[in-house]
């Protein structure tokens, strides 16, 4: 079980996490914070689910992860939090604060992966979906997905990329309350660089991504375009480098060619 004393000890956010929901099991916990119930409105609240009956990724692609062995959760924002914030470099500090807790708490070394995946020794790690609320013509809120495999040492299905976990990367067993704290507290001190100077967020997700000069190939539903993973721009978007020619790319699944 999930020890919430343990995990309190750990925060040192001023909101993200304060308001904290801990359920066995839910349909989806992204689900659950959009539909704006009045006990999830207050922006930082996070919602960690044990089993998610319909976790999902990208695309509505089914997220399966083993009840109790790693982490399912979501973080609310609401529009006074990320009013001043481009809901794209939202993503990228959302992987960013993934990657960084399991480089400090691990020692492991990791990479990210565009739009929104954690790798390690290019075996995925963790996702992260964002979905906003739409309210006239602005975002009402936004519920960051994070899924990320800790303690699972077994993986049914296909996979776009091979799984791991960070147990079969240490071999020893993985305590969810310090990396979920660490996660939530390195994510709050994002949020803050991303009011105050977005670039550095920008700059470091940008060095942790080691397919930028690679050859790639872009898959979004039957289109396929191929071309050098040239930079990623100001608002996160994939600078794609067909023959001279420079194509944003606002979402698609990445691979190496």
């Amino acid at each position: 079980m999930f020890n919430l004393d343990k995990f309190d000890i750990k925060l040192e956010t001023d909101f993200i996490g304060r308001n904290f929901i801990y359920t066995d099991e839910i349909g989806s916990t992204n689900s659950e914070l959009l539909a704006g119930k009045q006990q999830y409105k207050k922006t930082g609240a996070v919602y960690l689910a044990e089993k998610q009956l319909e976790g999902k990724g990208r695309k509505n692609r089914v997220w399966n992860s083993a009840k109790g062995l790693n982490l399912t959760f979501s973080i609310l924002l609401t529009k006074e939090t990320i009013s001043e914030i481009n809901i794209s470099h939202i993503n990228l500090a959302a992987s960013l604060a993934v990657s960084t807790a399991i480089e400090n708490l691990c020692q492991l070394k990791t990479e990210l992966k565009w739009p929104n995946d954690v790798l390690i020794e290019k075996k995925k790690v963790a996702g992260i979906l964002i979905e906003t609320s739409i309210k006239g013509k602005s975002v009402d809120r936004a519920v960051v997905g994070i899924g990320i495999n800790l303690n699972q040492i077994a993986f049914q299905g296909e996979f776009n990329l091979e799984p791991t976990s960070l147990k079969l990367e240490l071999r020893m067993e993985i305590d969810r309350e310090n990396i979920l704290a660490e996660i939530l507290n390195i994510f709050e001190e994002m949020l803050i660089e991303l009011e105050q100077n977005p670039a550095n967020v920008i700059d470091d997700w940008r060095n942790k991504c080691q397919m930028i000069g690679d050859k790639i190939t872009i898959t979004e539903n039957d289109k396929i375009i191929r071309g050098i993973f040239h930079d990623i721009d100001d608002e996160g978007y994939l600078l794609l480098k067909v023959n001279n020619d420079i194509e944003k790319i606002h979402f698609g699944d990445v691979s190496l060619i």
